[in-house]
């Protein structure tokens, strides 16, 4: 099973998250899709989707919402795969303090050298909204990852 933090939202929002493993058709059923699949075991080959759905439970429009969920410690998260409609879509590597956009993200190497971060090295995920959420209405936001 893997290990999932759950993922942060302002006050008034409820969140949810859940880890599904994407099922490929079998090659003999070429006319089956790909599906996602809550009751199978994953493999080190399969990917995974993480969906993080967001609801606004007050009665009031909420307005700069940034919704942040982890990328489970045991996954790496798959690059280019993060979406959310009408979102920015930002990462962090240091376990949420800071985020930025994919060139903006830095480690410091043990030698003291300032390199590029990996999207494997991704610890958070965060959705920044660029309009408001009315009242009573749900997002849904989503990333692909691998096992370790």
């Amino acid at each position: 099973m893997i290990a999932q933090e759950a993922p942060r939202a302002p006050r008034g929002l409820e969140v949810s998250s859940t880890l599904e493993r994407i099922v490929a058709p079998q090659a003999a059923d070429a006319a089956a899709t790909v599906r996602i699949a809550t009751d199978a075991v994953a493999s080190q080959a399969d990917q995974l989707v993480v969906t993080v759905r967001f609801t606004n439970l007050g009665n009031d429009v909420v307005d700069s919402i940034r919704i942040t969920s982890p990328v489970p410690p045991d996954l790496h998260y798959v690059p280019h795969s993060a979406s959310g409609p009408g979102s920015e879509v930002l990462f962090s590597v240091d376990g949420g303090r800071t985020f930025g956009g994919p060139d903006e993200l830095e480690l410091v190497a043990p030698d003291g050298a300032v390199r590029g971060a990996d999207a494997a090295e991704y610890t958070h995920v965060r959705w920044v909204l660029r309009a408001p959420l009315d009242a009573g209405a749900t997002g849904i936001a989503r990333f692909r990852a691998v096992e370790r």
